[in-house]
């Protein structure tokens, strides 16, 4: 058996058109249905023109997992993502308040948290944004020398700095003011 790479997606929020098909992949491939709330990508639009594909980050030391007081979640050797086991999670919340993204979430009808599990190792979010040639979502090698905590953001943290881009540092500041 070949050993496979640990890997990520890679975000460039700038090219996000919003179409969210990547909400729809994710939630047909863990649902089976069209359910973008039960997607373990979401897309925020905080301000208008600025769309922020959110999902987990796997940062390096996994704070969702420590702060997961019933061993619900764990790390994927393989792939590096953050599995969730459905019938252990209390949704307590403990993850969700580690996490420097805010990217954990319930499940909006059963009681566990929805989290990225980078889809055995083939993200659908990644393949359907790749598809539309976006090129927002792209599956990429893990890089030991890159620090993804860092990354991790909430989506109207990102919003901020995305709009300063999009949108010019005047305007964006008008926006969140």
């Amino acid at each position: 058996m070949s050993q496979t790479r640990q890997i990520r997606i890679r975000r460039t929020y700038e090219n996000c058109s919003g179409c969210r098909r990547c909400e729809i992949a994710c939630a047909l491939s863990h649902e089976g249905k069209t359910w973008p709330e039960a997607s373990r990508i979401r897309v925020f639009m905080s301000v208008p023109g600025v769309e922020i594909p959110h999902t987990c980050f796997q940062c390096e030391d996994y704070p969702c997992v420590q702060a997961c007081p019933v061993e619900a979640l764990s790390v994927n050797k393989r792939t590096g993502a953050v599995n969730v086991d459905n019938s252990k999670c209390t949704a307590c919340g403990n993850c969700i308040e580690a996490c420097p993204g805010t990217v954990p979430h319930m499940h909006p009808q059963e009681n566990h948290i929805v989290i990225c599990d980078l889809c055995g190792g083939k993200p659908k979010c990644a393949e359907a944004c790749q598809e539309g040639r976006w090129n927002t979502l792209k599956v990429v090698p893990r890089d030991k020398k890159v620090s993804y905590k860092a990354l991790a953001k909430p989506p109207d943290q990102l919003t901020r700095e995305v709009a300063k881009q999009v949108l010019g540092e005047e305007i964006a500041k008008e926006a969140f003011d």
